[in-house]
């Protein structure tokens, strides 16, 4: 079985990941949060992935990115 570890950061997204929009996030835009297409879903990464709240906070913050195809 394999084993979920969520971030040791009591629920808060760091500042650092929500002022401006990186590659990945872009990616996780593009395609809606699905995870099943994500480009890291085959990195077996042992962590629950917090991108989609990333995403509602740059949204909030700073708008839809600019070149995105969706």
């Amino acid at each position: 079985m394999e084993e979920i570890f969520y971030p040791q950061n009591n629920g808060e997204i760091s500042n650092s990941i929500t002022q401006s929009w990186t590659e990945q996030a872009i990616e996780c835009y593009s395609i809606k949060c699905d995870c099943s297409k994500c480009s890291l879903k085959n990195g077996n990464y042992s962590f629950k992935c917090q991108m989609p709240k990333v995403i509602d906070i740059l949204i909030g913050a700073v708008g839809k990115p600019r070149n995105n195809p969706a």
